[in-house]
C-alpha cells in the first residue's frame, strides 16, 4: 500500500510538473521573443535563450512614455472602480436567490440565466449605451457596459452561499435581531473570503484585459486604457510594416521590429496581473473549487 501511494504521489507530481511547464514555458519564449533582435528572429526563429539581445521593441512602445503612464493609470483606476462595483453587485443579487424563503425567487433566478443565454447584440447595445445613457468618451464607458455584472459570476456567489453558508447560523442572527444587511456583511460575508477573493481576481482580470469597450464607445485618446494605448500602438507598426504610410516611411517601417513589438505588447499588457496572481492563487483555487463544484 506504501509503495503504491508513493508510486501515484510520484506520477502526480510529475504530471502537475508537466502542467506548470507548459503554463510557464510560453511567457518565457514571449519575454525572450521581445527582447531578440528582429534579424535574428527571423533567421533563427525563436529561443529561451535569446542569441542577440535588443530593446528596440520596448523603445519603440515607450517612446510616448507618459500615455503608457496614463494609460496604466486609467487601467488599474477602472479596474478597482469596476471590480469593485461588480463584487457589490453581485453579491448584493447572489445573497437574496441563495435564501428559500426570496418571494419570487424563481423568477428572479430564471431572469439570471437568461442573460447567460441571449443578448440583444452590439448595435442595440451602442444605441442602448450612448444614446440612452450617454457614456460615450467618458471613463464609464469602461465600467459598465458588460462588465459591470456577469450572470456567471451571480450564480457561482450564489452556490457558495447556498453550500457553505450553514443557515442555522443566519437564523441563529435573527433570533438575535440582526437585519438582513447585517447578516450579510458580518456574518455571511467573513466566511466567503475565498469566493469573494476568486471572484475579485476573475473579475479584475477582465476590467484589465477588456479593450472592446474603448474600441466601441470611446474617441478620445487621452481615456483609452493600457489595452487601448497597446492595441493602437501594434496598429501603427503593421501600418508602417505594410508599405501604405508611403516611401517616406518606408525605411523606418524597415527598421521596425515588428515581431518584437507584438511580443512586447503582450508583455506589458499582462506583466502586471502575472505579478499580482500568485497573490490571489490560494483563495482563487479554493474558491472556484468549492463555488462550482459542491452544490
Amino acid at each position: 500500500m506504501f509503495t503504491h501511494n508513493k508510486a501515484f504521489q510520484v506520477g502526480a507530481n510529475f504530471i502537475m510538473i508537466l502542467l506548470s511547464l507548459t503554463c510557464i514555458l510560453p511567457f518565457i519564449l514571449l519575454i525572450s521573443a521581445s527582447i531578440t533582435n528582429e534579424s535574428s528572429l527571423l533567421m533563427n526563429g525563436y529561443a529561451f535563450f535569446p542569441q542577440e539581445i535588443s530593446w528596440d521593441a520596448y523603445k519603440f512602445l515607450l517612446y510616448d512614455s507618459s500615455s503608457i503612464v496614463r494609460g496604466y493609470g486609467i487601467t488599474i483606476f477602472v479596474t478597482a472602480v469596476g471590480t469593485t462595483a461588480n463584487l457589490l453587485l453581485t453579491i448584493l443579487l447572489a445573497y437574496p436567490l441563495s435564501r428559500p424563503d426570496l418571494p419570487g425567487k424563481n423568477t428572479f433566478s430564471f431572469l439570471v440565466y437568461f442573460t447567460m443565454l441571449f443578448n440583444g447584440g452590439l448595435v442595440p447595445s451602442y444605441i442602448m449605451w450612448t444614446q440612452a445613457f450617454h457614456i460615450k468618451n467618458t471613463i464609464w464607458a469602461l465600467i459598465v457596459p458588460s462588465l459591470m455584472l456577469n450572470a456567471f459570476y451571480v450564480i457561482m456567489m450564489r452556490t457558495y452561499f447556498t453550500s457553505n453558508i450553514p443557515n442555522e447560523i443566519i437564523e441563529a442572527a435573527r433570533i438575535d435581531s440582526a437585519g438582513e444587511m447585517r447578516i450579510l456583511f458580518t456574518v455571511v460575508l467573513p466566511m466567503s473570503l475565498p469566493m469573494i477573493a476568486t471572484l475579485c481576481l476573475m473579475v479584475g482580470l477582465g476590467y484589465w484585459n477588456n479593450w472592446t469597450n474603448g474600441l466601441y464607445y470611446l474617441t478620445d485618446s487621452s481615456l483609452f486604457s493600457i489595452q487601448n494605448i497597446l492595441n493602437r500602438m501594434l496598429q501603427d507598426a503593421q501600418f508602417l510594416a505594410s508599405g501604405m504610410a508611403g516611401e517616406a516611411a518606408a525605411e523606418l517601417a524597415a527598421q521596425l521590429p515588428t515581431t518584437g513589438i507584438r511580443m512586447g505588447v503582450a508583455v506589458l499588457g499582462a506583466l502586471p496581473i502575472m505579478l499580482i496572481y500568485p497573490f490571489f492563487q490560494k483563495y482563487f483555487v479554493k474558491g472556484i473549487t468549492i463555488g462550482a463544484v459542491k452544490g
